[in-house]
């Protein structure tokens, strides 16, 4: 099976390709389609045969739950019980990046629940993927597009590289907004189980409430129940062995020469103007005056790094605010927790990836 391409206006999505897409989820096939945050491979989330297409083409562990999109609230109610004290504050919101954790009704396939009695629900703030949805006429169940661990993809060449032989229909719609998967809100405990492209500062002003952040949140630990994507396994990383970088910024280029190896830098525009090595080897995600434009461009960086032929990479490490949680949550689970501050440290690291 090779995927059809189709190319869609993003601001205008033509009816007629809209058509030919819903026509593949109607038909228990998958499709590829953009949203506001990463694009998604997606499959109609009322039937349990198709979802299970998604964890076969993603090698995706059957306990790892899916997040369903939705057209609106009133779609949402059909598979998810709304809480009625947060009714109106989901209605203000909503489009938005943001996926909130409720309880499921009855007869949702397992395969989106992973058994379990929530059901991550969220609507994208993207006119291709309300189109795809509201021309299907069912909710689309969809984790992000990439093989299962590897950077999530932003842009429909991402997902080609990763697809092209296991879905029916790829649409290329551009480069996604934000570049990082949806925030993940559990409205039972009101705790954010996987940070993304909604702060938690949003979340407190459009709540009028903290949410709960853990270790986990901040991607410094892995939960032992995957209640929601992004929790449970090692996700993000590129093939080249990741290290992250937590000392003091000025002595990072002392460092690296003293390890010797070909290494690749991905971090600000900042620290980048201090390191010497070939231009190609930087993957320059912005200036730390622009988070959300960091943000953006992080997987694509993963992604393009694989293609350097560099024997190890070095990412730079963020503060937590902002988008920084999220982009650090990203960092730690891409690098697999390997981090150093002294060049001992990052002499252990590559013996040990070596």
């Amino acid at each position: 099976m090779k995927a059809l391409i189709l190319k869609i206006n993003q601001r205008r999505p033509e009816e007629s390709k809209i058509a030919r897409a819903a026509e593949a989820i109607k038909k228990g096939g998958l499709v590829v389609f953009p949203t506001e945050t990463v694009y998604g491979i997606g499959a109609n989330a009322l039937s349990e045969k198709a979802c299970r297409k998604i964890f076969r083409a993603k090698g995706r562990p059957r306990d790892n739950p899916l997040i369903v999109h939705v057209s609106g609230i009133e779609m949402a109610r059909t598979v998810a019980e709304v809480p009625v004290v947060y009714n109106n504050i989901i209605r203000r919101i909503w489009p938005a990046p943001i996926t909130f954790i409720m309880k499921a009704r009855k007869g949702l396939p397992a395969a989106v629940t992973a058994g379990l009695g929530t059901v991550a629900i969220r609507m994208p703030a993207n006119k291709v993927a309300l189109a795809l949805i509201e021309s299907s006429g069912v909710p689309i169940a969809a984790p992000s597009a990439n093989i299962s661990r590897r950077p999530s993809a932003t842009t429909a060449q991402h997902a080609i590289k990763y697809f092209k032989n296991s879905v029916e229909v790829i649409i290329d719609s551009g480069r996604s907004e934000f570049g990082l998967e949806s925030t993940i809100l559990d409205l039972r405990t009101f705790r954010i189980l996987r940070p993304g492209a909604f702060t938690a500062e949003r979340i407190r002003k459009a709540f009028g409430r903290r949410p709960v952040i853990t270790r986990e949140t901040m991607g410094l630990g892995e939960s032992a129940d995957a209640i929601s994507p992004g929790m449970k396994y090692r996700h993000y990383s590129p093939e080249t062995p990741l290290f992250l970088f937590t000392g003091k910024k000025n002595r990072l280029r002392r460092i690296l020469k003293g390890a010797g190896g070909r290494f690749a830098f991905v971090g600000s525009s900042e620290l980048s103007a201090t390191i010497r090595m070939p231009g190609k080897y930087k993957m320059v995600l912005g200036s730390r005056k622009r988070p959300g434009k960091m943000a953006s461009n992080l997987f694509d960086s993963l992604i393009r790094l694989d293609s350097l032929g560099a024997e190890f990479a070095v990412v730079e490490s963020f503060g937590q605010r902002g988008y920084g949680l999220a982009m650090m949550n990203r960092i730690r689970k891409a690098s697999q927790h390997r981090s150093f501050r002294s060049l001992p440290e990052l002499e252990r690291l590559m013996k040990g990836a070596g």
